[in-house]
């Protein structure tokens, strides 16, 4: 069974964030047949920051296994001061830099409006090919008027999302 796991940097929640990357794996998993499931920093902050001096929590270490057992990764941040939280930078910090080799990773951040469009390729593309990922082409960019309508994605966006979702069920062959 293939399966993709969806990495949330958010901070908060319920969050735009969430919302994007919910909407990602359920079009990858509609595409592909793959089990998808999260994994979110918030959830694991205090024992982000203690993992800095001691080893993982038993949750903690948990989260570092299902990220790399994963067939695939979609990692989802919002932009903080032109980049992805910090608490995001602190999860993969520990991951070993072949731990993520060749695996499929798509890319996907969530601001206010275009003035961090460029994230995805400044930011969080040399971040995962610092690991040997295999980052898709093209990302996912949201923006706040994107998830305005609380019951739907702006056209433009489920655009998007839908051709990452099919790069990367590509990917997955």
């Amino acid at each position: 069974m293939t399966t993709v796991v969806g990495l949330s940097g958010t901070l908060h929640a319920p969050s735009k964030t969430d919302r994007v990357l919910d909407a990602i794996l359920g079009a990858i998993a509609s595409r592909s047949g793959a089990t998808t499931s999260t994994v979110s920093v918030l959830d694991h902050g205090h024992a982000i920051v203690d993992a800095l001096a001691a080893p993982p929590a038993p949750a903690l270490a948990a989260a570092y296994e299902q990220v790399l057992a994963t067939d695939a990764l979609v990692v989802a941040t919002p932009v903080y001061k032109g980049a992805y939280t910090g608490l995001l930078k602190a999860f993969v910090d520990p991951i070993a830099q072949t731990a993520l080799a060749d695996k499929p990773v798509l890319l996907a951040a969530i601001a206010g409006d275009d003035q961090h469009s460029l994230v995805i390729d400044h930011e969080l593309r040399p971040l995962f090919a610092f690991f040997g990922a295999a980052v898709l082409p093209r990302g996912v960019y949201a923006r706040g008027a994107d998830l305005a309508d609380p019951a739907a994605l702006a056209p433009k966006l489920q655009e998007q999302i839908d051709a990452a979702a099919d790069r990367l069920a590509a990917a997955l062959g």
